[in-house]
């Protein structure tokens, strides 16, 4: 391991994965608001992940628990990371489909989250819809939801690392 890595602890790398989900949030939240991108049911439900992922990460930082509590936090990350990747999985999923092979656009979040029992409403966020296949945004050529895996994936390793700190 080299100096730089070993002098992290567990308690900083927490703190920066709370911090990168929060920015990761606030950027979402700034496209929706400012670039005027609507979220689809798994854009929303990405954000869910993001904020379960983030609250784990600012508990354990707060608390910086010994190796047994670290594990149940990394375990709740990794949980929260894991379910980030099977949504945004689903949605860049969607969207290489072909044109006809697109699902029909359902209803909206809302009228899901009023109308369904929850566990019907998850179900149904989590198949995504026609809305969920269109790409409104890309950077490096990359549509967000396939930000978004990178940065599951990424947020999941460093979660698990984290066991091999101090």
């Amino acid at each position: 391991m080299s100096s730089t890595a070993s002098s992290i602890s567990a308690r900083q790398l927490y703190t920066a994965l709370f911090l990168i989900c929060a920015a990761l949030l606030a950027y979402a939240l700034y496209t929706e608001h400012f670039q005027y991108l609507i979220p689809c049911a798994l854009c929303m439900t990405q954000r869910f992940f993001y904020v379960c992922l983030g609250v784990a990460a600012l508990t354990a930082a707060l608390h910086n628990p010994d190796k047994i509590g670290r594990r149940a936090y990394v375990a709740l990350m990794l949980l929260a990371s894991a379910g980030g990747i099977g949504t945004a999985g689903r949605q860049v999923w969607l969207q290489h489909l072909p044109e006809d092979q697109v699902p029909a656009c359902g209803p909206s979040l809302e009228y899901i989250l009023d109308t369904l029992p929850l566990t019907e409403a998850f179900t149904t966020l989590m198949m995504g819809d026609g809305n969920c296949a269109e790409v409104q945004w890309t950077f490096l050529s990359l549509s967000m939801p396939t930000w978004s895996l990178i940065w599951f994936v990424v947020l999941g390793v460093a979660a698990l690392a984290s066991l091999k700190l101090r």
